[in-house]
């Protein structure tokens, strides 16, 4: 389905506004054929029987159009623009300089498999979204497995261009990959990821055709993607492997050093460098231990943090005994949530949000995470929590995850965000890190106000995820620009949260492959704090925190930059209004 709506005001527009907006709109249009997996995750499926084109004349051509596009909005007079539209067009342009200051960086850009997950588990990941309401779309389905084959083929010509440039994972990474890999394949019939939309196969479907349907499903994937994925799994297995290095730091690629620095500015939208990062963080995880001690008194515990933790981890009555319990209890933390949520914010988003479990490939180690929902709101937004991993995820921690991947997280601000019409759809479908998770991370701060944290030990799960991500502003500039070794920062982020050894070790594998992500958390939120503190000591008594969060979230993701003057122009239009 095409998704066209009104644009609010057009008819009004300026002449530079409409230049302007039919810039975004060719952009737009070309981005949903360019990249017809991203437009099925946004509801649009028109182009749902296809994959991308990752040939190398199509790489190009994509540059080529960026650089026009690019070349006519700086052209483009600003001055009859109003607020909302010259704040559009400067986002548009720094995309734009984003990402054609990517191409240069070739090896970087292909490594595309990592301990997170990649192009070796998004196949599954985008069958799992796509609609199978009615006939067409379950034979887009079809189309889309008899064109994967072609697809891996060409992600193995890029994977060997980036082997030959001497930019592959480190063999740890390598290692989650297969894993990754094995898993998908060895599930056989219909317990295969790829088989998945035929098990919910849509009401405009007859129910005489199911089967059919589902046949048909059972040899293509037989037929056309396990062979793929067998290939890619040989491929990573044998030359891919034997060239992986041993740790995955950037400094230790060619011109890392360079990579790493752009890459810490794209992920915190600051000009940061990552040794000031590395000491913010250092100054994050003091502050937070004490914090912990105190959990610690409260619950009158005569032992140390190691003891503490272990208690925490250990005792039966902290755990679920199943993974359909532990859906259940994040379940009852977000209706909870929901009803408590008016007190925060003023506007709270239409679009609805669900738990449910993440594929069983992703492991019992997967951090849980979110997955947003459709434009058009015809997808709920889902939070995908690790229900093969109930033995190791423990009550006290539920309550700040779901914070963080639900609401007043993730699902509140991007669902909000995909409801401001009056911003063209970049605006409401993209993201910037350090705004994004930024957001969730401050999100579960206020939890204490939404009747969250009242125990001890719940109090103790909030503070050991904030020393999560601090602890990952440290490791993550550790491991790519002072090249620590693998070892040094598992042991570093065991010792200040006390999370499990093989939970930590998938997280550092995931901050090896994904340089610079991990630090857009606690960037983030600590400035989101900054301008909250400026706020309320400028305003005083006048100050609204309602009306605060709806100027954080109302120009939907932008770079901090962006998001402090916001902040600062709504400061002074409060004062005013005294």
């Amino acid at each position: 389905m095409e998704i066209t709506e009104p644009a609010p005001g057009t008819g009004s527009r300026s002449p530079a506004a409409r230049e302007l907006h039919a810039l975004f709109d060719a952009q737009w249009a070309d981005n949903m054929q360019r990249y017809p997996e991203w437009a099925t995750y946004l509801g649009d499926n028109r182009y749902g029987d296809r994959l991308g084109d990752a040939s190398a004349q199509a790489e190009a051509d994509g540059y080529a159009l960026m650089r026009r596009l690019l070349a006519q909005a700086r052209a483009l007079d600003q001055t009859t623009l109003n607020a909302k539209d010259r704040t559009s067009r400067q986002l548009f342009i720094h995309g734009l300089e984003e990402s054609l200051s990517l191409q240069p960086l070739v090896g970087y850009r292909r490594m595309s498999i990592g301990a997170l997950g990649g192009f070796h588990t998004d196949f599954a990941d985008l069958l799992r979204a796509s609609p199978v309401q009615n006939p067409a779309q379950a034979e887009q389905m079809l189309a889309r497995m008899a064109a994967y084959p072609r697809r891996v083929d060409q992600e193995l010509v890029r994977l060997r261009e980036g082997q030959a440039l001497g930019w592959v994972p480190p063999r740890s990474v390598i290692e989650r990959v297969l894993a990754a890999l094995d898993a998908q394949i060895a599930a056989e019939g219909e317990k295969s990821p790829y088989f998945q939309p035929y098990t919910r196969l849509g009401s405009d479907i007859p129910a005489d055709h199911h089967d059919a349907l589902r046949q048909r499903a059972l040899q293509s994937i037989e037929a056309q993607v396990l062979p793929a994925q067998r290939r890619l799994r040989d491929f990573v297995a044998g030359e891919y492997a034997a060239a992986a290095p041993a740790t995955g730091g950037m400094a230790s690629y060619p011109d890392g050093a360079a990579v790493y620095a752009a890459v810490v500015r794209m992920q915190t939208t600051t000009d940061l460098s990552a040794r000031l990062i590395h000491d913010v963080g250092l100054r994050e995880v003091a502050r937070l231990r004490i914090e912990i001690d105190r959990v610690i008194k409260d619950m009158a515990w005569a032992g140390d943090f190691r003891s503490f933790v272990s208690y925490l981890n250990t005792d039966p009555k902290f755990f679920y005994t199943s993974g359909e319990a532990l859906l259940a209890g994040y379940r009852d933390i977000g209706k909870k949530l929901d009803a408590e949520l008016p007190r925060l914010f003023a506007e709270l988003p239409r679009m609805t949000w669900g738990v449910r479990a993440m594929p069983i490939h992703d492991g019992p180690d997967a951090a849980e995470n979110y997955s947003g929902p459709t434009l058009d709101g015809t997808r709920p937004g889902w939070f995908n929590a690790n229900a093969v991993g109930y033995k190791t995820r423990p009550k006290w921690v539920m309550e700040t995850l779901t914070a963080h991947e639900a609401v007043p997280g993730h699902h509140l601000q991007v669902a909000r965000a995909m409801e401001l019409g009056e911003l063209p759809k970049f605006r409401r479908s993209g993201g910037y890190g350090a705004y994004v998770e930024g957001w969730a991370l401050y999100a579960e701060t206020l939890g204490f106000q939404l009747g969250l944290y009242k125990d001890p030990a719940s109090r103790f799960g909030h503070l050991q995820w904030q020393m999560v991500r601090a602890t990952r502003l440290v490791v993550d500039t550790g491991i790519h620009e002072q090249a620590w070794p693998r070892q040094r920062a598992i042991d570093y982020m065991v010792e200040n949260t006390g999370l499990d050894a093989g939970m930590v070790a998938s997280e550092v594998d995931r901050y090896t492959s994904w340089p610079g992500q991990a630090l857009g958390y606690m960037i983030g939120q600590l400035k989101i704090l900054e301008l909250r503190d400026r706020a309320s000591g400028q305003l005083g008594e006048h100050f609204d925190i309602r009306r605060f969060h709806m100027t954080v979230l109302d120009q939907g993701p932008v770079p901090l930059w962006v998001l402090e003057r916001q902040v600062d122009d709504w400061v002074a239009d409060e004062a005013k209004r005294r």
